[in-house]
């Protein structure tokens, strides 16, 4: 047993208009082989049902449930509304995942096996959720170009900067932990526009100012919508994820549902 078998441990989970999705998340959350954690989801400012869906769950949920409502847009700023309510209320232990992913069952128990051997930032690993049956090519060929790009961030001359305690990990927001202590210490998520900065890989380059125990988490497994590569296709998908090099004309419609 680590010191962070016990730990106070909270789930994020940012949502804006996720009605019709984030159902199959909280039913993944409910399955984890290891429930001893209390969730939060942050409502960013809904027009649909989304808080609704989130009340009903928490009257039957294995945990205790907190629905915080989050008006500024953005994953960045619903996640930092998220992962600071928690910590006011005694967090040890942070995890996030978004309302459009389906966590592994033993994600919860990877998490406290990950923070426990002295890890203070994990980044998981994302793979396409099988129920929306991905070709071979969304099944094997994007993972593997998406830890090519990775290779590249890890080679880029701002991400080596000698005020980085760490390497240059893939990070992905909807599956990552972090110490309570460590995303005080480094600043948190930023609290940008969707259309802004990468959140995660803000986050992870603040983190990485801070600690040198920042790991890649591959038994940390997210499965993650296919639903902005279909709606786009790979090459905007691609460019949206590099630094937001691509954005569509009109902003709004950076929220794929």
């Amino acid at each position: 047993m680590t010191a962070h078998d016990d730990a106070p441990l909270w789930v994020v989970v940012p949502a804006f208009n996720e009605e019709a999705g984030i159902g199959a998340t909280l039913a993944a959350l409910a399955a984890q082989t290891d429930t001893r954690f209390t969730l939060v989801v942050v409502d960013n400012a809904s027009t649909d049902t989304t808080a609704d869906v989130v009340r009903r769950f928490a009257a039957r949920a294995p945990f205790a449930v907190h629905l915080v409502r989050e008006d500024e847009p953005g994953t960045g700023a619903a996640a930092d509304t998220g992962f600071r309510y928690a910590i006011g209320r005694g967090a040890a232990l942070l995890a996030r995942t978004d309302a459009d992913c389906l966590p592994a069952a033993d994600w919860i128990t990877e998490v406290r096996a990950e923070l426990g051997r002295g890890t203070e930032l994990a980044c998981g690993r994302s793979v396409p959720r099988a129920d929306e049956q991905p070709s071979p090519a969304e099944r094997y060929l994007l993972p593997a170009v998406i830890r090519a790009t990775a290779l590249y961030g890890r080679w880029r001359r701002e991400h080596r900067h000698p005020r980085y305690r760490a390497p240059y990990v893939l990070c992905h927001g909807h599956n990552i932990a972090v110490t309570a202590a460590l995303y005080l210490r480094c600043g948190g998520a930023p609290r940008v526009p969707l259309a802004g900065p990468p959140e995660d890989v803000v986050l992870l380059n603040r983190a990485r100012e801070h600690s040198d125990r920042i790991a890649r988490a591959e038994r940390m497994v997210v499965h993650s919508s296919l639903r902005r590569l279909r709606a786009w296709g790979a090459r905007r998908t691609l460019l949206w994820c590099w630094d937001r090099r691509y954005l569509p004309a009109d902003e709004r419609k950076v929220h794929v549902r």
